[in-house]
């Protein structure tokens, strides 16, 4: 069953949809994995702005359809 199911109809507090980011973003991180840091060289989490971008990206890709073909990437 999802998550968020029938969370149109929830009245949420500031603490609550608070909790609900910071879930959604966890399994974000879960998907979309690691990252090297370029400059450092170690492994670590993705930081929120990332994660934003990429679901944009995601976003994108989907509304461009089958047809469309697209050899360069935003990451």
């Amino acid at each position: 069953m999802p998550v968020l199911y029938g969370c149109e109809t929830w009245s949420l507090t500031l603490r609550e949809e608070r909790k609900l980011w910071v879930f959604q973003n966890g399994m974000l991180r879960r998907i979309f994995g690691s990252r090297r840091d370029k400059v450092v060289g170690e492994w670590r989490k993705m930081h929120t702005k990332e994660l934003t971008r990429r679901m944009r990206w995601a976003g994108h890709v989907t509304c461009m359809g089958r047809g469309t073909v697209y050899t360069g990437f935003l990451w």
